[in-house]
């Protein structure tokens, strides 16, 4: 008997994910910020000949196991797809080319029972970016490195499992499963740690991953509702929150509604943590129903961003809803 699985990994840039002067160019329309991908991928070509990401992982593998129900077999496919950096330049456009690097393939590891896979891919970024050097002349133009580390596991009863196991600091990463739906995201984006360090041996090619923190997807509704958020008309506020800083506090009021754009968040209840949320998540409704008072205390895990809107602004059925999937 044979069994398939895989797992892919799509890099994309979304809005807001820039500081301070570093996101000028997508202000100005120099270069672009990335739709989000879909929840779904079932044609990665064509998403990247429509510049939807800047890199892609494809971890395929199989295995054949034999009527005793052991492993007699296995091998894997698969590997890293480049995107293209789009540049606008007056009337004119041009296409920068990123570099990839050699897919990363360590040997599998291997028992009669289960066969473990693992794979790097990326490269360097279609524009270079000045770092600071420790050597004359002390700047380098040199484009950093964006990667994922992918596992797969596969049993002989035919179950797998897929993971995000290491992955650059930037940009953001999203996961799909075998049947090529979305069921992790990384959860942070830290984009100077990535200018500053992303290079030689701080990468895979150099033999030093970076552990990725992987959340859970947000819902179908919190996605829709997101789309509202971020509306210029519904003038979104942005904050930054540094690591144990509070959001909100239980019983204080509040008439915002919150959107986790990076980071993850801790939601405490009677100063108990009960569960993490990562980006996308949608926060804050159970206050705009149920008298304008917060109900949990949100506070920042890792460094976050939030934009937040007033709660008028939002489609009150929509709210209900959302307040019924977090357990109301």
């Amino acid at each position: 008997m044979r069994y398939d699985s895989s797992v892919t990994s799509i890099s994309w840039i979304p809005s807001q994910a820039l500081p301070g002067m570093t996101k000028l160019p997508f202000e100005v329309g120099f270069t672009h910020y990335d739709q989000p991908p879909p929840d779904t991928i079932d044609d990665l070509e064509a998403l990247r000949a429509a510049d939807r990401f800047r890199f892609a992982n494809v971890l395929s593998a199989w295995i054949e196991v034999d009527d005793s129900g052991r492993i007699t077999a296995y091998g894997q496919d698969g590997g890293g797809h480049i995107g293209v950096t789009k540049l606008r330049l007056g009337r004119a456009g041009m296409t920068v080319q990123a570099v990839p690097f050699p897919d990363r393939r360590p040997d599998p590891d291997v028992t009669d029972e289960w066969v473990r896979f693992r794979q790097s891919a990326g490269g360097r970024t279609g524009l270079p970016a000045p770092r600071r050097v420790n050597h004359p002349p002390f700047v380098q133009l040199s484009a950093p490195v964006a990667w994922t580390t992918l596992e797969v596991t596969m049993h002989a009863d035919g179950r797998s499992e897929q993971k995000l196991m290491g992955a650059s600091p930037f940009p953001r990463h999203w996961v799909y499963d075998a049947g090529g739906k979305l069921f992790a995201k990384s959860g942070t984006i830290e984009f100077r740690t990535w200018l500053r360090q992303a290079f030689g041996v701080h990468t895979p090619w150099g033999d030093q991953d970076s552990p990725a923190l992987v959340t859970e997807i947000e819902t179908a509704l919190e996605r829709e509702l997101s789309l509202s958020i971020m509306n210029p008309a519904s003038r979104p506020r942005m904050r930054r929150l540094s690591r144990g800083e509070t959001l909100v506090k239980q019983d204080e009021p509040g008439d915002e509604l919150f959107l986790l754009l990076d980071g993850v968040l801790v939601v405490e209840l009677d100063g108990e943590p009960v569960s993490e949320v990562g980006p996308g998540a949608v926060l804050g409704e159970r206050a705009l129903l149920e008298g304008g008072r917060r109900t949990a205390t949100l506070r920042a895990a890792t460094n976050c961003r939030v934009a937040a809107v007033n709660g008028e602004e939002i489609d009150p059925e929509a709210l209900e809803e959302l307040s019924r999937g977090h357990g109301a």
